[in-house]
């Protein structure tokens, strides 16, 4: 079934929406809702009561409130509030600790007059405190699917009583591996419970589980839902490699958000960009799994409060967070799929509020990128991160724009003013001024240039099949390839070379490492014997010997010197030239040129006899002729099939094949009578030593 657009009447109590609760209705009027989002609506519909739902809408729509109202009729029934639980009555279950606890914040001023007592259940916090919480007893339940599993087995979590049981963001929990969890927890329940699942999408794995755990499941689709992020503007921005950094200060700093969010891959991405904003004086916090629940929380809090503008985390804060005052998402990893962009994306832009999300590219990975975006139905601007021009620009802008300036002076202040303008004038109290506010910013970070030019698309030709190009030349007219900034191209030589093992694999990281070079500003490297040339730009290698100083040390070991032009192309040997190969004596044949006058017995040797039939026995007629005779001359014995050895085969010079040697301790003892004692027992103990009594007797001085 299809939504129509978000409901908006005058009032939200209960003359607009009758299902929803008077204690319900007085809490949304105090938290200032005027009026439902479309998933909001869409769950409370009179004829959804009391069903199983599967609702898929985009992030940030509202729907830990859906929830919130859909299950209220099941909670409260016909009353306003709620009785003393002796056991939960509806159990919430989502995929992370920090979506858990927001769920529980939301849950707690909407229940909030309809007296709900609410207890989490999170990894990472003491299970004892939860234990105590849940014997106090609680009407609601949230928590994770790990944590809540937990609790279910050692009996501390009663769900006897469960009437609603409610999946948030549940193909995020499928995907992170929960699903055992996810089926211990619902087949604890009873049967007659209600099953809510919310998800922003629905893939396979989602509709087999609603499949076999929810009864006539009602599908709830949101027409905003095919219009990804309305409320987000997406800006892919091109930078060189090793800005990237660089580009991320420049991007927060041109921002007017409050706070900013910026998305690594991995943990040691993240510790790493912390470390630089830090450096750069931006009020930063990390968040990611190796973290306590206390600590993130603290950065979180960090975040609403205003005392962190940066908060630097993995893929962990994806989901379901809702930061008031996050305008700008900064992908400094670019994101594995479409649906991991949609949702870290989805941390602004939320409840109708503006946000910005921008993609840190490189040049080559911009047809990635726009596959991507393509997937996911986005349309981005392309561009650059602002530079420090720009930046600087804006502060005197926004400074002129200060509305202190323009604010009339009190009576209180105007003695102070006529005494600072009298002592130090108006331009030194102006300038005074300026440099206040200029000193707690972060100074903006100069970008190098990079080619905004879409890369051009290279058509097949009829032989495509086959991977021929329709813009490739023969092998034969292509030249050198021409790279953009290597027509004055600068030589740089360093002191090792094939003697000592170079190898261009780990030349070119060691000298953008070193001199902060990319792969863009090295053209080609020419390994010789004795030392290595390597083609820079000229920008580059001026920046290149700036940063490694006088010496030209790029590490130990290790040092460069510019050429004076382009060094000679080494010697190539001509396969063509065999002069030096006059004297030397002929190859050896293989074998003997046939004549058919040479004697049939050569070197001694008979040749081997046909066997003739019976019928016809005459020599003469049966006789090989002289090549195949010679031949078979000429040629070695062959050798015979593998048999037993017997004293008939001795008869013939026949040998058995050789064997490889017995191993020390493994060799058979000597029988009796053939070199052994004569007791018959073995003369060697174990490991190949013999026995002492059979040793022969030291040589006599």
């Amino acid at each position: 079934m299809t939504i129509p657009d978000s409901l908006t009447p005058e009032s939200l109590y209960m003359s607009a929406y009758p299902s929803v609760p008077s204690a319900l209705a007085e809490a949304l009027s105090n938290k200032g809702y005027e009026s439902l989002t479309q998933v909001q609506s869409a769950v409370i519909e009179p004829s959804l009561a009391g069903r199983d739902l599967l609702v898929s809408a985009q992030t940030g729509s509202g729907k830990t409130v859906a929830f919130g109202l859909a299950m209220a009729g099941d909670l409260l029934g016909e009353e306003d509030r709620l009785a003393r639980a002796d056991t939960p009555l509806a159990l919430i279950v989502a995929p992370t600790r920090e979506l858990a606890m927001q769920v529980a914040r939301e849950l707690t001023w909407l229940y909030g007059p309809a007296g709900a007592r609410i207890a989490t259940c999170v990894g990472g916090m003491d299970m004892r405190d939860e234990r105590k919480a849940l014997a106090r007893g609680a009407h609601i339940v949230v928590g994770t699917p790990g944590r809540l599993s937990d609790h279910i087995k050692r009996g501390s979590l009663d769900t006897t009583g469960i009437r609603v049981v409610v999946l948030d963001e549940a193909d995020e929990m499928l995907d992170m591996g929960f699903r055992e969890e996810l089926e211990h927890i619902l087949e604890g329940t009873p049967e007659t419970r209600r099953t809510l699942m919310f998800s922003a999408t629905v893939p396979k794995g989602i509709a087999n589980l609603a499949a076999r755990y929810q009864k006539d499941a009602e599908r709830v689709r949101t027409e905003s839902e095919q219009r990804q992020h309305g409320d987000i503007e997406y800006r892919a921005l091109l930078v060189a490699p090793g800005d990237e950094e660089n580009a991320i200060v420049n991007i927060v700093r041109h921002s007017d958000s409050e706070s900013a969010l910026v998305f690594c891959t991995t943990r040691a991405a993240v510790n790493k960009l912390m470390s630089r904003m830090g450096n750069r004086g931006f009020p930063v916090v990390a968040l990611s799994g190796e973290l306590s629940q206390k600590e993130r929380s603290n950065a979180l809090q960090s975040l609403r409060d205003g005392r962190a503008r940066v908060c630097i985390a993995t893929d962990v804060a994806a989901r379901g967070l809702d930061l008031d005052n996050l305008g700008l998402v900064i992908h400094a990893d670019l994101p594995r799929d479409p649906a991991t962009l949609l949702h870290r994306s989805g941390r602004t832009g939320r409840a109708g509020r503006k946000g910005v999300s921008a993609l840190i590219v490189a040049p080559k990975a911009r047809r990635r990128v726009e596959r991507l975006l393509g997937d996911a139905k986005i349309e981005a601007t392309w561009g650059t991160p602002p530079s420090a021009d720009e930046i600087n620009a804006l502060d005197d802008a926004r400074l002129l724009a200060d509305p202190s300036l323009t604010r009339p002076i009190h009576e209180s202040e105007r003695a102070m003013i006529n005494a600072l303008i009298e002592q130090h004038g108006a331009e030194q109290v102006a300038a005074a001024f300026l440099r206040k506010q200029r000193e707690g910013r972060s100074a903006p970070e100069d970008l190098r240039e990079v080619d905004t030019t879409p890369p051009k698309r290279r058509e097949r030709t009829e032989r495509g099949d086959r991977g021929d190009w329709a813009d490739r030349e023969p092998r034969e007219k292509r030249g050198k390839s021409e790279r953009k900034g290597f027509d004055d191209a600068v030589w740089v030589q360093l002191n090792v070379g094939r003697k000592k093992n170079a190898e261009a694999r780990w030349i070119l990281p060691v000298l953008c490492k070193a001199g902060g070079l990319s792969r863009d500003d090295i053209g080609a490297i020419r390994i010789n014997p004795s030392d290595t040339h390597v083609e820079l730009t000229r920008e580059a290698a001026a920046r290149f010997f700036e940063t490694i100083g006088e010496g030209g040390t790029v590490e130990k070991g290790l040092r460069a010197e510019p050429l004076d032009g382009a060094p000679s192309a080494p010697a190539r040997f001509d396969r063509n030239d065999r002069s030096d190969r006059d004297e030397r004596p002929a190859p050896r044949l293989r074998k003997k040129p046939y004549d058919p006058d040479a004697p049939r017995h050569l070197s001694g040797k008979k040749p081997y006899k046909k066997k003739f039939s019976s019928e016809d026995n005459t020599p003469a007629e049966c006789a090989p002729s002289p090549q195949t005779d010679y031949i078979q001359d000429d040629r070695e014995k062959p050798a015979r099939p593998a048999k037993k050895f017997s004293k008939v085969h001795a008869k013939d010079g026949w040998k058995p094949p050789m064997r490889g040697k017995a191993k020390p301790g493994k060799g058979a003892p000597k029988a009796a009578g053939k070199g052994g004692p004569k007791s018959g027992k073995p003369s060697f103990q174990k490991g190949g030593k013999p026995l002492k009594k059979h040793r022969k007797p030291a040589p006599k001085a």
